[in-house]
């Protein structure tokens, strides 16, 4: 029975060179000179840190366009807010990745609701969409590309 899987899911690679490239950019610009202003990546999040909060609001333009470069869709970020801490401020933002059971579910809700001829299945931050026939699975695959759930969605492990 044919299927695939619907993930949502970040190149961790390309988003390390996304935060290298800004915090090379950092550096060349002129009106960062004896500022220090930088990216961290920790996990699944880069935390920007710089001496004041309108400077981290650059910071944060600054990784919107390298993400952007790399390739990253930018729906998965969560940009928390400006924390300021003595002579220093702070932005986290988070790469969120995998769907969530309640993105999983509005998804099945959607596929239900095109009462097309596939069965849709939560594994864990993954979704299976099986059926029959190849092209019922295309018009899915179409449907979710057409329909905005918040998140980029890949479409792997497709099989006859």
């Amino acid at each position: 029975m044919p299927s695939f899987d619907v993930v949502s899911e970040l190149d961790s690679h390309q988003v390390t060179n996304a935060v290298d490239q800004a915090n090379r950019i950092v550096t060349t610009r002129y009106d960062f000179k004896g500022i220090n202003a930088d990216f961290e990546r920790q996990g699944n999040s880069v935390i920007m840190t710089a001496e004041a909060d309108f400077q981290v609001k650059q910071l944060y333009e600054i990784l919107l366009g390298a993400l952007q470069k790399c390739g990253i869709d930018l729906a998965c970020l969560d940009a928390k807010e400006v924390t300021l801490s003595g002579k220093t401020a702070k932005r986290v933002v988070e790469l969120r990745e995998g769907i969530d059971k309640e993105l999983a579910k509005k998804m099945v809700k959607f596929v239900k609701d095109k009462k097309m001829k596939v069965q849709a299945s939560i594994q864990g931050d993954e979704l299976r969409v099986t059926g029959k026939k190849r092209d019922d699975l295309q018009q899915v695959i179409a449907a979710f590309k057409a329909e905005d759930f918040g998140m980029p969605l890949q479409f792997k492990n497709f099989r006859d």
